[in-house]
């Protein structure tokens, strides 16, 4: 093989490489993102406000902040027909399939969200899906965003739901599981900074409920991430399902 066609294998293995990873997210923590981040803590409306629009007057988001809009998915998804299957052991209700349609955009038809207060919630008031605490959450970006996440819970299983992020054209980005149990910080960063959206469902079996809290979200300048993160593929974390349930933290919410 001659030198020339080397190079030129060579070359597009690195474009395809590239590719692959602007397609991946890095997993953050809270502390990752800096006070310039937006905050919604879901205390600056009433309790029972229902699919909740944000604009940045209304969490203090300065110019250039975007309109944040919340349903139960997005338009091109649906509740699986075949939960068994699709989510063995979780509740049908949170089992959401389906890709999206580009031009990302919440589904009306979805089952709403709403803001409620929750005695598991360190920073009640949340938000959940419907039924109450057993519903997905669909957060819309107006604007593209770097990173996004979100206290999430009350985990009870290892790896029982997910955030998954997708684009504008509703590709999938990736997602990240708990990997503990109680209330635990979902966070991601996409490498293109062009998340539009995530969706907050069921990647395992959880029964006991749950709902989302101080969602944070922002551009590049508004979060740190390590210079040599590891990248995980789309569905990278999904493998922390595998792990089994423990239901050793079982609880009731009161609403």
């Amino acid at each position: 093989m001659s030198k020339l066609r080397l190079v030129a294998l060579s070359l597009a293995g690195a474009a395809f490489v590239g590719s692959a990873a602007s397609a991946a997210v890095v997993r953050v923590d809270q502390a990752n993102f800096k006070p310039s981040a937006g905050l919604i803590t879901f205390s600056e409306f009433a309790l029972g406000a229902v699919n909740p629009t944000y604009n940045p007057a209304d969490y203090g988001g300065g110019a250039g902040a975007p309109t944040v809009t919340f349903d139960g998915w997005f338009l091109g998804q649906s509740l699986s027909l075949d939960p068994a299957a699709d989510c063995p052991g979780g509740v049908p209700s949170a089992c959401v399939v389906g890709t999206p349609n580009a031009g990302l955009s919440l589904d009306p038809n979805a089952p709403d969200t709403f803001i409620t207060s929750d005695s598991a919630a360190p920073n009640s008031p949340v938000l959940s899906g419907s039924p109450l605490f057993n519903g997905t959450v669909a957060v819309l970006f107006d604007t593209d965003q770097f990173g996004v996440g979100f206290d999430a819970g009350f985990f009870d299983n290892f790896g029982s739901l997910g955030l998954t992020a997708f684009n504008r054209n509703g590709d999938l980005l990736g997602t990240v599981s708990n990997v503990g149990l109680g209330i635990e910080f979902l966070g991601l960063v996409s490498d293109a900074a062009d998340i539009a959206g995530v969706l907050f469902s069921l990647t395992g079996v959880e029964g006991a409920g749950f709902a989302i809290d101080s969602l944070r979200f922002g551009e590049r300048g508004d979060i740190i991430v390590d210079p040599s993160p590891v990248p995980l593929p789309a569905a990278g974390w999904l493998l922390v399902a595998s792990m089994g349930g423990m239901a050793a933290l079982r609880r009731r919410r009161n609403p």
